[in-house]
């Protein structure tokens, strides 16, 4: 008989209890103050309007100009206005003559490969502090899908393919953004997993599919973080746009794991009325990017004639209410816009840090990196890198100081224009080096091959603009930059290539060149961190969130499902042919080999893990065992610790795959150091979702679980038998 789990989650993520509340009479003031409300305010609240103009509509006078939006504030009850802003990498701005210049952060991919759940909690504080120094007090980040596909446009935005890796970092910077007296969001819930026809395109996935692997995600980062403020997705699910969706909104997020905040809209994601608020939708967001004014007078009409109950009009009110009083918007004073108090320096070195954490050493032949000191010309190609890192597009677009420092490039329109954040790795490259530094920008390939024949190293900058509503055609480089690196590592042995991608990619010239450096897009200092890695100032940390596929072949649907180039096609994908075996579990049960696995990452010391045991301490299963610095240089290893049902209980357990992460930690090392480091194991990840219990379920039986640098890097095994 397999044991029930539902009584373990409280606290089974370390360092986090589910849906605390740091305001413990939020519930009661909430309550109590909807009983005074009449039922025009009430309908203030679930009505939400674009902060610009948008097809032909003027925003509020009250709103923040160019943010994404504005919820009427009710002065009698000090209820403050929402003022909302998209914040998942920074403080943004809707597309602007003027936009404000804020700190941006490197990619979400970029945080989550840095396995630091201390930094990830500081990154999204420091954006709570912009975003309140903004004028904001509703942040639209906390982005968690899971990554189904490497082409996803938005995957820059999210934070990898493991459920619970991307669920506790996730939850950690909510947890940082709402330190500010915010409310705080996650989103997109739920299998928003690809852009190409993402306001159409209907996921089918049975449930115990969807608990494993995306809702587990985001269960995991609610209860981390506890976000005052959910936002459903634009696609349908099963059949159902996710804004209806009486499965997701009502059984799973509020009943099941009793989520007492709100549910917001993605902007245009609302169909209806009745639907959508029985359905478990609070709040419409960003008129006027749906069809119609939904929650306006519809909805009053719809409370009127009694097909939206009376009460959960009060249920929709009381739970807006209550992340507002449970987040401190009450009582801190209102937040202005005071731009000149942003602390810019102390947050450049917040960005670094997560840049420099979250970049991921792939290759290191003979040891090119870090850059030798005798080296005496390096020749650095592409990529704008004598001026600039790239960022991502769309909703998540950080402007940079200055404006962007390349011009012209990427669509006019939304999601562009591709934006170059001013900080150029060349000039940070030649302050920390006595190396003549040169510059070729790659555009034609035996140029860029006769400049490096020439040099002792060659470094080109190969990048991949992603962005929102967008995902790439293929894994290949674009531009013709597969043909650029061929060219240089045949002139130059020693050719190092950093890469300024949002997404994994293909790597035909793997085999030719000595390194590679996976930077993501590292934010507004990821010049001066990419130069701090490649001279060694810092010892790379990153290990990878996701993994690299060899090729698109290797995936469960080669082909993305759907047609780009269709508005309004109705189209479907079956995320049930992988289910809940996203990512290297998919590469594990498949048997297939990817180029690079999920965990891998090198640095310029060597580490040993050993010594694994595994015991049931009251119910909890804890995992205890050393890391060392085997080598000569200090750095930060990342202990990866997977589970496994050991062979004769593999039936039983009825897994998706063989493997899952169940836990690790990031151990910083002098040379020659070793540390003890204990894991508490979350039962989820030794448990599969039983729909008809709608509960956990672990099978008995006995689990082995494996230690190392890497999923295919294991160097330490035991087992433990579990009980009934």
């Amino acid at each position: 008989m397999a044991v029930a789990l539902a009584a373990a989650f409280a606290g089974a993520t370390p360092g986090a209890g589910a849906f605390a509340n740091p305001a413990p009479d939020a519930d009661k003031r909430a309550q109590d103050t909807v009983a005074q409300m009449t039922q025009a305010e009430k309908l203030l609240l679930v009505f939400g309007y674009f902060g610009a103009e948008f097809a032909g509509v003027k925003p509020p006078k009250d709103a923040i100009p160019y943010t994404a939006g504005y919820v009427p504030g009710i002065p009698r009850l000090n209820i403050p206005p929402q003022w909302q802003t998209d914040a998942g990498l920074g403080v943004a701005t809707q597309p602007s003559p003027a936009p404000r210049e804020r700190t941006a952060l490197p990619s979400g991919m970029a945080t989550a490969s840095s396995w630091n759940t201390k930094l990830a909690y500081e990154a999204g504080a420091m954006i709570g502090r912009e975003a309140r120094l903004s004028g904001h007090n509703v942040i639209l980040g906390g982005a968690v899908n899971l990554m189904r596909d490497p082409r996803n446009g938005r995957n820059f935005e999210y934070a990898g393919e493991d459920p619970l890796l991307a669920g506790v970092i996730t939850g950690e910077q909510i947890r940082g953004n709402q330190s500010n007296n915010l409310v705080g969001t996650i989103k997109h819930f739920a299998f928003n997993d690809q852009e190409t026809n993402r306001n159409t395109i209907d996921v089918k996935i049975d449930e115990p599919a969807g608990q494993m692997s995306d809702l587990l995600a985001l269960r995991i980062a609610i209860e981390r973080g506890d976000p005052g403020s959910v936002m459903c997705s634009y696609n349908l699910v099963n059949g159902v746009y996710a804004c209806e969706s009486d499965w997701l909104l009502n059984q799973v997020l509020k009943k099941d794991w009793g989520y007492k905040g709100f549910v917001m809209s993605d902007w245009g994601a609302t169909h209806s009325t009745t639907q959508a608020a029985n359905g478990g939708l609070d709040q419409q967001s960003g008129w006027p990017f749906d069809k119609s004014m939904y929650f306006g007078p519809a909805l009053k009409e719809a409370v009127d004639n009694g097909h939206v109950p009376k009460e959960r009009l009060d249920d929709m009110a009381r739970r807006i209410l209550r992340a507002m009083y449970a987040n401190g918007l009450m009582d801190a004073p209102q937040p202005k816009v005071e731009p000149s108090m942003i602390d810019f320096a102390a947050h450049a070195k917040v960005t670094r840090q997560v840049a420099e954490e979250g970049s991921v050493l792939l290759k290191n032949a003979g040891n090119v990196l870090p850059l030798a000191a005798d080296v005496k010309s390096i020749v650095i190609i592409g990529g704008h890198a004598d001026k600039a890192v790239i960022s991502g597009g769309g909703a998540a677009q950080v402007h940079p100081h200055g404006g962007s420092a390349v011009k012209g490039e990427g669509p006019k329109g939304f999601p562009g224009p591709i934006v170059w954040l001013p900080s150029s790795p060349m000039k940070a490259l030649q302050a920390r080096t006595k190396a003549r530094v040169t510059y070729v920008d790659g555009k034609d390939p035996a140029a860029a091959a006769k400049a490096a024949a020439s040099a002792d190293i060659a470094i080109v900058f190969a990048t991949q603009w992603a962005a929102e509503s967008l995902d790439a055609p293929s894994m290949a480089l674009p531009d013709n930059q597969d043909a650029l690196i061929a060219a240089v590592a045949g002139a130059n042995k020693r050719t190092v290539v950093v890469l300024e991608t949002g997404n994994p990619v293909t790597m035909p010239w793997l085999d030719n060149v000595s390194a590679v450096l996976a930077a993501w897009f590292p934010g507004s200092a990821g010049g001066e961190a990419i130069a701090r890695l490649l001279t060694g100032e810092v010892n790379p940390s990153g290990r990878l969130a996701f993994t690299f596929p060899a090729s698109e072949a290797q995936l469960p649907r080669p082909k993305i499902d759907g047609d780009p180039a269709s508005r309004d096609g109705r189209f479907s994908t079956d995320y049930n042919i992988e289910g809940a075996a996203v990512g290297y579990k998919w590469f594990e049960k498949t048997g297939k080999k990817p180029l690079f696995a999920f965990g891998h990452g090198l640095s310029y010391t060597t580490y040993e893990y050993r010594d694994l045991k595994a015991r049931n301490d009251g119910g909890k299963v804890v995992l205890s065992f050393t890391v060392a610095n085997t080598g000569k240089r200090a750095g930060q290893a990342v202990a990866q610790v997977y589970a496994a049902p050991a062979a004769a209980s593999a039936k039983a357990a009825g897994w998706e795959a063989p493997r899952r992460l169940a836990g690790w930690d990031k151990v910083a090392l002098q040379p020659g150091e070793s540390k003890a480091v204990s894991v508490t194991v979350d039962p989820r990840t030794l448990a599969v979702w039983d729909a008809r219990s709608r509960d956990w379920q672990r099978a008995p039986g006995t689990y082995e679980f494996h230690l190392g640098g890497a999923s295919d890097a294991i160097t330490s095994r035991t087992t433990l038998a579990l009980p009934k």
